[in-house]
């Protein structure tokens, strides 16, 4: 049997799941970007995020009413 784990709740202080971790891929790639990239890149990076989010136009939601 498989356990589903939410992981943006459950590993907020690290992976509980260990070597049967489902996004260890993602966990390399990330380590690798963190080791490899310049803090000042990423705070341009995350720049260049948040402008493009400003400049976007607002998106509207609209609720479901029940019936």
């Amino acid at each position: 049997m498989e356990n589903k784990v939410d992981c943006a709740v459950a590993c907020v202080n690290g992976c509980v799941l260990g070597d049967e971790c489902p996004n260890k891929e993602y966990a390399a790639a990330t380590s690798d970007f963190i080791s490899s990239t310049s803090l000042d890149k990423m705070l341009e990076i995350a720049e260049a995020a948040r402008m493009k989010k400003m400049s976007a136009p607002p998106q509207w939601v609209y609720p479901d009413f029940p019936e």
